[in-house]
């Protein structure tokens, strides 16, 4: 009797443990599952973000890509255009970041890179809240020049992307040191590029200097850190860690 009792004990327990590491199991996969989803949105923000800039930039009345920042685009009868790409792009790299934190391991640009992504996804989203102020006559009928007293929303809007680009930078570089020590040379001077670039160009834009080369090379460094974004989310999920 004692003996049956032992046995049935046994394969209680063996049934009870094959449940856990079901339900284990399927906690993993489940993991897994978030984690792919998260890596697409990454893949999917820089195209969405550039597109609809560009099909606005070419389309809305006044706006001069050579004069204007993509920014002036969220004033408007159809500024809730900007306003939305904005604050959805914002959704997808915080979606992205999230998941390039539980997909790389400890380590140098481990914690820091997706942090900082996560960091430009928030100026993304502060940039949507915030709208410019209108400028250089845009949208039209908007006076000439800059506006002479900044409002609070114009400045957030300043301040956001600002903190956004800087966290960016950031990112690039942090990712750069990673795939460096990983001895992933060609990552490693791709982001390191990257960074370095956009420093220029934010800083040239920065300036105050409204020349349109300037202007036109931010537009250039947007989507280059739209494409490294992109890219390396791709890499993510093909790779892995």
């Amino acid at each position: 009797m004692k003996k049956q009792w032992v046995n049935e004990a046994a394969l209680e327990v063996g049934r009870q443990s094959g449940h856990r590491g079901a339900v284990k199991e399927s906690l993993r996969g489940k993991s897994a599952n978030g984690i792919a989803l998260g890596l697409k949105c990454g893949i999917a923000a820089g195209p969405l973000y550039v597109a609809v800039g560009t099909i606005q930039a070419l389309t809305r009345e006044g706006f001069d890509i050579r004069r204007h920042a993509l920014s002036l685009l969220s004033n408007g009868d159809l500024g809730w255009i900007q306003i939305s790409n904005f604050l959805l792009s914002a959704v997808l790299v915080l979606a992205f970041a999230v998941a390039a934190g539980r997909t790389f391991a400890r380590g140098t640009g481990g914690l820091w890179g997706p942090l900082l992504i996560g960091g430009y996804g928030l100026g993304l989203f502060g940039a949507g809240m915030f709208v410019a102020d209108p400028a250089l006559g845009f949208p039209v009928g908007a006076p000439e020049g800059s506006p002479e007293q900044t409002s609070f929303s114009g400045l957030m809007h300043f301040v956001c992307g600002g903190f956004g680009f800087l966290c960016l930078i950031a990112a690039c570089l942090a990712f750069a040191r990673r795939f460096f020590r990983s001895n992933r040379k060609g990552w490693g001077l791709y982001s390191a590029a990257t960074g370095v670039l956009f420093f220029a160009a934010f800083a040239g834009i920065s300036s105050g200097n409204a020349h349109p080369a300037l202007n036109i090379a931010f537009s250039a460094a947007v989507v280059l850190g739209w494409t490294w974004i992109s890219s390396l989310a791709w890499q993510l999920l093909k790779h892995g860690r």
